[in-house]
């Protein structure tokens, strides 16, 4: 009680400047005191913050670490999904996607456990038990000089005081000089020990600086194996996706589709061509009177799915229409590309009608492949749909005007109206003699029911008699499509297209004569033409074209 009651008189006396402070640590172990507080606050903050990245229960083994990590609810619930879908494209997507998310969730847990044990955990010690102990003894320290001082100053005023008083003074003065050197040595032992823990802590910042580095080498660990987990399931994924072929075609590069389909004619051009077929080419304005915007977006998204129920879109043609020019407007790149684009437009400005039909011919063959048999099997049909121009009003002209500006556009970028704009005027000029002479320009016949996904069935009469054959009288005549995309890949034939002259002028069909070929004239017109027609490199010796046949009369 006295020891404490003369601390607080030195306390005191020290704090309003009667006595002085003695200051036992040097200058660099000062300096380390200072830091002590910015490092322990440091670790501190560290620990927790790292904490709260935890996903997983903290303080739990890697088991039951995982079984509560979020990513493993996750995975279990793709897993469940995945078996109530079945063979579905969505259910082995989901099982894969389960399966790899299980994965990572393992992974998740092994790291977390790790970081907390080798990371977490020694912040925390350093902050809650190394520097505490060292700002403990410095505490200690603190009080040992405070009595160390007090008796100090008590001696000197003993000592002080001997010159008036011999008596009982020097037993008094020697008790308290063995106290003074008492708390001396207690002062000395106690600021030895503070200061080799201050020096040790020093000695291994670099050790807590690791940490961190091994931190860092714990996420890109993880993230690697993370990493590998997903480029294992990601492969998987996409074969599954690549495999099935219910794809939407809207909006699908046309290589693109026809690969995964498996097809030769894009399926919406062959539906609708084959819905026209039936019920349409009679129809008046045909791909110029809008359909109705709710039984489009309808027909579109059926087409998308491969739907077999287009029934009831027999009776709307303007509906299938609509539908064939948005899947050609929605291609990436026109049927008639990009790349030719400018070739196009210069024939266009052409005005010699021989050497224009010439040299459009020659455009065509540079199409790609895919793209100049299914621009075929187009042509062809508004071909057809043009020798009854005179009940549908459909004229090649007419046609070229509405469907024209979704064959080919500019690349430029613009509003679609300011594309069509400029656009309008050099594509009717190139459309319209390509409808006028499909079959100069292409005078292999067409299959339009190429995938022969479109059966005609014949429905029994009122007599329940039977018939067979195409007779239009013997029944309606019904469209049947499969169920899927997948069927028609696996089960149907796929019928080869004629190949596609390159390199020479496509010689006309024996017995194929210039009236045959320049369908749609007069009957003067097609009895001048008696010589078959081909395309050259020149007039005289690509024989006459077909303006040439409607010039000689």
């Amino acid at each position: 009680m006295k020891k404490q009651f003369n601390r607080m008189k030195q306390l005191a006396n020290q704090t309003v400047g009667r006595a002085e402070k003695t200051e036992v640590l040097s200058e660099d172990l000062l300096q380390i005191e200072r830091r002590l507080d910015t490092v322990r606050s440091v670790c501190h903050h560290s620990h927790k913050r790292l904490t709260a990245c935890f996903q997983g229960q903290h303080g739990t083994d890697t088991e039951r670490r995982y079984k509560k990590l979020p990513l493993t609810a996750l995975a279990q619930n793709m897993q469940e999904a995945s078996t109530q879908l079945e063979e579905s494209l969505l259910g082995k997507m989901l099982e894969t996607c389960g399966d790899a998310e299980n994965q990572l969730a393992l992974e998740l847990a092994q790291h977390e456990v790790f970081v907390e044990r080798e990371i977490v955990e020694p912040l925390g010690s350093i902050a809650e038990m190394e520097i505490p102990n060292i700002q403990k003894q410095r505490k200690q320290l603190a009080k040992l000089v405070l009595d160390w001082d007090s008796v100090r100053a008590r001696w000197n005023q003993a000592h002080k005081s001997s010159g008036t008083n011999f008596q009982g003074l020097p037993s008094k003065i020697d008790t308290l000089k063995e106290e003074m050197d008492e708390a001396g040595n207690k002062v000395e032992l106690c600021k030895d020990q503070l200061a080799a823990d201050m020096y040790n802590f020093m000695a291994k910042e670099g050790e807590y600086g690791k940490f961190f580095v091994t931190l860092l080498e714990a996420q890109a660990d993880y993230h690697r194996k993370a990493l590998a987990v997903l480029e294992k399931a990601l492969p998987e994924m996409r074969a599954h996706q690549d495999k099935w072929a219910e794809k939407p075609a809207f909006g699908t590069p046309l290589e693109e589709h026809l690969k995964r389909s498996g097809r030769e004619i894009a399926l919406p051009i062959e539906a609708c061509v084959m819905l026209l077929l039936e019920t349409g080419m009679k129809e008046e304005g045909l791909f110029r009177i809008g359909a109705g915007a709710s039984k489009l977006k309808k027909l579109k998204a059926a087409l998308d799915c491969s739907t077999s129920h287009l029934d009831e879109f027999y009776s709307d043609p303007h509906a299938v229409a609509g539908a064939l020019k948005s899947y050609l407007r929605e291609l990436p790149e026109p049927l008639m590309t990009f790349n030719l684009y400018e070739e196009w437009t210069q024939v266009a400005s052409v005005q010699d009608q021989d050497k224009k039909l010439q040299d459009l011919w020659r455009t065509c063959q540079k199409l790609p492949p895919q793209n100049f048999v299914n621009f075929r099997y187009l042509i062809k049909f508004l071909a057809k749909l043009a020798q009854t121009s005179d009940v549908n009003k459909m004229t090649p002209s007419n046609i070229a005007i509405v469907l024209g500006p979704n064959l080919l556009w500019a690349k430029t970028e613009g509003t679609l109206a300011e594309m069509a704009a400029a656009t309008s005027v050099h594509v009717v000029a190139v459309i319209e003699p390509i409808i006028q002479h499909a079959d100069w320009f292409f005078p292999e016949e067409v299959e339009f029911n190429v995938s022969e996904a479109f059966v005609p069935l014949v429905t029994p009469n009122s007599n329940h008699s039977s018939h067979t054959g195409n007779d239009s009288d013997s029944g309606t005549l019904e469209r049947k499509r499969p169920a899927s995309m997948a069927v028609m890949e696996g089960d149907l034939v796929k019928k080869e297209s004629p190949p596609k002259p390159k390199d020479s002028a496509p010689a006309p069909a024996p017995g194929r004569n210039g009236s045959q070929m320049a369908s749609g004239q007069n009957q003067a017109q097609m009895a001048a033409g008696s010589h078959q027609l081909s395309v050259g490199p020149g007039h005289n010796s690509a024989g006459p074209s077909p303006h040439t046949l409607r010039r000689g009369k």
